[in-house]
């Protein structure tokens, strides 16, 4: 299974009174992520696949070690779960190489922007999802990788 790596830069703001990341700023390194798999087929060759739009249906994260602040960027791997009809999950996790920060898993769907209504995910992002697909029972959490 290939996974989606991504270099999330950490932020001196990220941090919160205890001195490490607030745990509503690793929804926002999961969107960074996320947009960046997503998006990584939409810009080549015109394709016009993921640029309608998407929605986030439903968050699970469960934080497993605090982070601290540092100028290394975290790691964030990201790989997809389920594939539906009108709906994809990704999981995640955010980690160093020897260390779990967070596992996480995001339900997304397409959307048509012009209509306003969820759309059907179609035979190019489905091919381009399937390159991601992992839905053994150790591809995450347990509950989160379902």
């Amino acid at each position: 299974m290939v996974r989606h790596i991504y270099a999330c830069p950490l932020r001196w703001s990220d941090m919160d009174a205890f001195g490490h990341v607030n745990n509503a700023v690793f929804v926002r390194y999961l969107e960074e992520a996320r947009i960046d798999f997503m998006f990584q087929l939409a810009p080549g060759d015109g394709s016009p696949s993921f640029s309608g739009g998407s929605v986030v249906a439903r968050h699970e994260i469960d934080y497993v070690r605090p982070l601290v602040h540092r100028h290394t960027p975290v790691t964030i791997e990201s790989w997809v779960t389920k594939i539906g009809a009108a709906s994809l999950t990704i999981a995640y996790e955010i980690k160093d190489e020897d260390q779990i920060y967070v596992r996480a898993s995001t339900v997304v769907v397409p959307f048509n922007l012009e209509a306003q209504r969820p759309r059907r995910i179609t035979a190019e992002e489905k091919a381009y999802l399937k390159e991601y697909m992992d839905d053994s029972a150790d591809s995450g959490s347990g509950a989160l990788a379902a």
